[in-house]
């Protein structure tokens, strides 16, 4: 059952959170985790490490979850395009932003201009 693509992502569709018991092979099935975080960006948070580095999944994610930042590999964390993805759909997230980017005043000016506060 800690398998099955169709139940989990039901489960997921009630709580993004349910993917926590998946198996470890569907939290490494990147087509499966695609689905997962198109339907709750939270999901990402129980990504193997490897999908949490992977920039599709992680912009997917971004999509509809800013925040889902947080839980991005600390490289997608320091890459401009992701960080203003996760910033256009949710301004506070560029507090899981990296330091060198927080500290990048040039990068800080486009932020504040692509959302809409």
């Amino acid at each position: 059952m800690r398998n099955d693509k169709e139940t989990f992502l039901k489960a997921v569709e009630i709580h993004g959170l349910a993917l926590e018991y998946a198996s470890d092979e569907l939290k490494n099935d990147k087509e499966f985790l695609l689905k997962a975080v198109e339907i709750d960006g939270l999901s990402l948070r129980y990504a193997s490490d490897e999908l949490k580095n992977d920039k599709e999944v992680v912009l997917k994610a971004l999509e509809n979850y800013g925040l889902a930042l947080e839980y991005a590999s600390d490289e997608l964390k320091n890459d401009k395009d992701v960080v203003l993805k996760a910033v256009e759909n949710y301004g506070l997230a560029l507090e899981y932003a990296s330091d060198e980017l927080k500290n990048d005043k040039e990068f800080i000016l486009k932020a504040v201009e692509i959302h809409e506060w």
